[in-house]
Parts: C-alpha cells; sequence; structure tokens
C-alpha cells in the first residue's frame, strides 16, 4: 500500500506504469492469438506468454533492461495491480465453484471419478515431494514444516481448472456430452476439497501450536466476513439496490472482496482464501440478481490477470531456472500426467464408464492451467514453496494443460477410424 500511496501525484511513475500495463496487455493480446493459431485454450497463450516475458527480456537484453523497463517502484504497483486483479478473478471463480458444488452433488459413477481423480494425485504428489527430501534438493524443499509441504504438493498434483476445462469442451461442442458431464462434475468437487486442503496446509505451514491458532482465527475472522456477506445480500435492500444499480453493486462487491483478502493477508493467511470466502458466499440461483454483478467483476479480474502472469515470471522464473534440477521438472511432470490421468482412468471404469469415455475423461481432468498457478501463488506467498518447486509445479500445469486438446483430437481420430472400418465391414457384410 506504501508504493500505492507514493504513486499519488507523482506524474512520471503514473505515467510509466500506465504505459507498462498498457505493454502487458499487449503481450495477452499476442499470447491469446498465438494460442488460437495453436487451437490451444487462448487463456494458455496469456499464461505462457505473460511467465516468459521477463525472462526473455533478460535473455535478449540483460536484467538492467528488464530494470529499466520495471523499476522497483513501478513494479511494487504493477504487482499490486496484480494481486487486486486476482482477488477479483477469484470472486467469480469461487461463485461458481459454490453454486456448482451446492446444485449438483456426485452420485454414483461420478463420485468414484472423483475419487480416483484426488486420490491418486494426492499419492503422487506424495511421491513428488517425497523424491525432492530423499534428493536433498535444498533449493526446492526450502524451510516450510515438513507437513505443510508435503500437503501442500500434494494438493498442487490434485489441481483441475474448472474454468479452463469448460472452455475446452464449450468450444468442441462437448460440454453436453457424458465425459464432459462427468469431468466437469468431478472437477468441482475436487476444486472444492482442494481449497480445503489448501487452507489446511497454510495453516500447518506456522509450524507451532500458537502459529495454527493464529491461522484458526483468521479463519474465523474470514468466515464471519463471509456470513456477513452472504445473508447481508440476501436482505431485500441489498437485493432492490443489485437491481437498480448493478454498477454501483459490482463496485461495492469488489471493494468488499478486496478488504477481506486484505484483512486476511493482514492477519497472517493468504489474501486468495479471503477472495475464494467471499465469492463463495455470494447467493446463487436462478432468481439472484447477483450474477450480473460478480460477472462484471470477474471480468475485471481478468483482464488484469496479464500482470499476475508477468509478476509470477519475474518474480519466480528469473531467479529459479538454475535452482531447479531436470529430475524435479520430469518428474512433476510425469507424476502430473501419469496421477490424473491413471486415477481418472480407473475411477471411471469403476463407476461403470466405456473405455471411450473413461479415456476422455482423464484426458479432460488432467486440465489445470489458471487454477494451479492460484493455488501455487498461495503456496509461495505462504512461504511453502519455494521457487524452484514453483517451477517446477507451473512447467507440469502448463504441460498437461496444452496435452488436453492434442490427445483429444487423438481420440477423436481413434474414434473416427473405428467407426468407419465397422461400417465398412457392416457394408461388405450386407453385400455379400
Amino acid at each position: 500500500m506504501e508504493s500505492l500511496g507514493s504513486l499519488i501525484g507523482d506524474a512520471p511513475r503514473i505515467a510509466h506504469v500506465t504505459l507498462a500495463l498498457a505493454v502487458i496487455l499487449l503481450i495477452a493480446l499476442a499470447g491469446r492469438a498465438l494460442a488460437r493459431t495453436l487451437r490451444q485454450p487462448e487463456v494458455i497463450g496469456e499464461i505462457v506468454v505473460g511467465l516468459l516475458s521477463g525472462p526473455a527480456v533478460i535473455a535478449l537484453f540483460g536484467r538492467p533492461a528488464l530494470d529499466a523497463a520495471l523499476p522497483a517502484p513501478v513494479f511494487d504497483v504493477i504487482k499490486l495491480v496484480s494481486q487486486a486483479g486476482l482477488v477479483l478473478f477469484l470472486v467469480g471463480l469461487a461463485h461458481k465453484l459454490g453454486a456448482a458444488s451446492a446444485g449438483a452433488a456426485p452420485r454414483g459413477g461420478t463420485l468414484r471419478v472423483v475419487v480416483g481423480a484426488l486420490v491418486v494425485p494426492l499419492l503422487t504428489g506424495l511421491a513428488l515431494a517425497g523424491l525432492v527430501l530423499a534428493s536433498d534438493d535444498d533449493a526446492a524443499r526450502g524451510s516450510a514444516p515438513l507437513p505443510a509441504f508435503v500437503l501442500m504438493v500434494a494438493v498442487s498434483m490434485s489441481i483441475t481448472a474448472v474454468p479452463v476445462m469448460a472452455r475446452i469442451l464449450a468450444d468442441r461442442g462437448r460440454t453436453g456430452t457424458p465425459a464432459g458431464q462427468t469431468a466437469l462434475a468431478a472437477a468441482i468437487v475436487i476444486d472444492a476439497v482442494g481449497w480445503l486442503l489448501l487452507t489446511l496446509a497454510i495453516s500447518l505451514g506456522k509450524g507451532s501450536l500458537d502459529g495454527v491458532l493464529h491461522s484458526l482465527r483468521a479463519l474465523a475472522f474470514g468466515g464471519l466476513c463471509a456470513l456477513a456477506v452472504r445473508y447481508g445480500l440476501r436482505t431485500r435492500i441489498a437485493r432492490n439496490g443489485c437491481v437498480r444499480a448493478p454498477r454501483t453493486a459490482a463496485v461495492l462487491l469488489g471493494a468488499t472482496a478486496l478488504a477481506v483478502a486484505l484483512a486476511m493477508e493482514h492477519l497472517g493467511m493468504t489474501a486468495i482464501l479471503g477472495a475464494a470466502l467471499v465469492g463463495m458466499a455470494i447467493p446463487g440461483g436462478e432468481d439472484a440478481p447477483w450474477e450480473r454483478a460478480v460477472s462484471s467483476v470477474s471480468r475485471l479480474g481478468a483482464a488484469l490477470a496479464p500482470a499476475f502472469f508477468v509478476v509470477t515470471g519475474v518474480t519466480v522464473l528469473t531467479g529459479s531456472f538454475a535452482d531447479t534440477s531436470w529430475l524435479l521438472l520430469t518428474s512433476a511432470v510425469v507424476l502430473g500426467c501419469a496421477g490424473k490421468g491413471i486415477g481418472s482412468y480407473l475411477g471411471a471404469r469403476w463407476g461403470g464408464r466405456p473405455r471411450g469415455t473413461a479415456r476422455r475423461i482423464a484426458v479432460l481432468m488432467n486440465t489445470r492451467g489458471l487454477t494451479e498457478l492460484i493455488a501455487l501463488q498461495a503456496g509461495l506467498s505462504a512461504g511453502i514453496l519455494t521457487g524452484p518447486m514453483v517451477l517446477a509445479l507451473i512447467v507440469m500445469a502448463l504441460t498437461t494443460t496444452a496435452m488436453t486438446g492434442p490427445l483429444l483430437n487423438l481420440l477423436d481420430r481413434g474414434e473416427s477410424r473405428l467407426t468407419t472400418g465397422a461400417f465398412a465391414v457392416a457394408t461388405e457384410s450386407s453385400v455379400r
């Protein structure tokens, strides 16, 4: 906040920040265009180009060029903007997650997919943490308490990005298919459980009973704020005000989310949890007038999200490449693919899904993307994950997400060949 306060009245710095944000948004546009060309979700292009922009400037022109483009006072403001954007985006994401998980509880076969797609990745996360400990990789291990580190790595391996998966299914017209419906329902439940485990990991990260009690007090404060938001928005005055002045309602909602997030951060927790609590507390339903306001807040957050990618690239990637071993990178990618793929497939088959549907579910559940980056940011800001560990998990998240589209295409082509072959055999038999 000191950087923001010193910015007021400093016209040159305001101009510099504005120019930097404009360049970041142009970089995001280029990333989206590149992703469309490669037939990937646009958010993947935004993430990759944003993360690599800082390291690319250093590689091409040296560190002084990056320091001149983003001097410390300007970078601090950009970092604040990125955090605000992340909070606002999370309001919409958490609201959708809470409404969907409350409205459609998984049953039967879907619940078994949840079990497979959650338990096996958690086990592979434990294996990755064990590998770090066995290899004495101090750069990746850090100094966080062991239970917090192990749980955070396990949670990071179990995340599935609901927004990116929904976008992939919508682009392919597969939202209403058995595989699409099952994967979305399972991913919603898994991410809801993931947030709970993430909260537990951050609490364990305090490393002492006093620290855990402090975390519990912070969570209790956040819970009370969420209850106040929920019951406040259910009042007739709030509902009528939202209907009559949706833009004002969106501003107040965004300001409330930022205030709760900052308060949670001040109390020693991550601001991400504060935003998630507010988002889940917003009343949903077809007759709820808050959908438009939530959508406006989330769109603003999404517009500012590219700044988060750039800041993450500068703070994590530029200082972590040399400290991250190839063994850690390779292991994270292999275990990430295997955990979600095998667990989801076995869960789908256990739930009675045909092999073809189970394979599609396994591919879809490996989608991670932005949701993974949010979880990693929470672990990094809490001091549980180190830069090298975050880098390895980012590479894993981007690799598994980028694989989703090509693997679905491969499955479609294989099914098409089988259908064509079966039709040819049937035609030949009828002619005979």
